[in-house]
């Protein structure tokens, strides 16, 4: 009687573990459990055969589970070495990507690219260098819905060049009937390398770094001819 209750309990601990053992465990250490419950069980009072059918069927569902999580990882180390030699084929060209990022050449106008959901009456472009500090704005009106373009010369707010580097933009659009905008501002620049970092791959362009999945359009590199 005693034997039996206390069969009882090592069967029910034992399932109990061998749940446990399914969701924290690998497959090996699933087995050795399921084996050593088999080892201890008493041979004149055997386990249960449907409770041990049922731990037999986890035990395959954990063996399925652990092959498909190998299939995945290995399909994403696949994947990752397919996006990072597309991003290096990158190097050289020129990109546009979602962000307000500007970068001034030496006697070249900056050209701020952005979109409007509607169109505009009016519409102010403010430039920003690498500290935040503002250096010139440009004023634009009568503007359609879609893509719009605003050249800087290039020079600050009076008048004189600003040095060639990196800088952002910020757009202001009100509406038609007075309302405010929300326009989308676009980066372009050519691609000068590439960095990994956390398992993300970043383009290069200027000081800025893009992610992949940023990028909107890519094209050959304008190409400049010396004066």
């Amino acid at each position: 009687m005693e034997s039996t209750a206390v069969q009882g309990i090592a069967g029910s601990e034992a399932s109990k573990a061998a749940s446990a053992a399914s969701k924290a465990m690998g497959k090996e250490a699933f087995l050795t459990l399921l084996i050593t419950q088999l080892q201890h069980q008493d041979p004149l009072n055997p386990a249960d055969s449907t409770e041990f059918t049922a731990q037999l069927a986890q035990f395959s569902s954990l063996e399925q589970l652990s092959n498909i999580n190998a299939n995945l990882d290995a399909l994403k180390l696949y994947q990752a070495s397919i996006n990072n030699a597309q991003a290096v084929s990158f190097i050289g060209k020129e990109v546009v990507s979602k962000g307000n990022h500007l970068e001034l050449k030496a006697d070249q106008p900056a050209i701020c690219e952005f979109d409007l959901s509607s169109a505009a009456k009016r519409a102010a472009v403010s430039i920003y260098d690498a500290t935040g500090a503002f250096v010139a704005d440009i004023q634009l009106t009568g503007l359609n819905a879609g893509r719009q373009t605003a050249s800087w010369n290039g020079k600050d707010r009076n008048g004189n060049p600003a040095p060639a580097g990196d800088y952002t933009f910020e757009v202001q659009a009100e509406g038609a009937g007075g309302e405010k905008l929300a326009p989308i501002p676009y980066s372009r620049g050519t691609v000068t390398g590439v960095t990994f970092e956390n398992n993300v791959t970043y383009l290069v362009v200027g000081k800025s770094r893009i992610a992949m999945g940023d990028v909107i359009q890519i094209s050959q590199a304008p190409v400049t001819t010396a004066s």
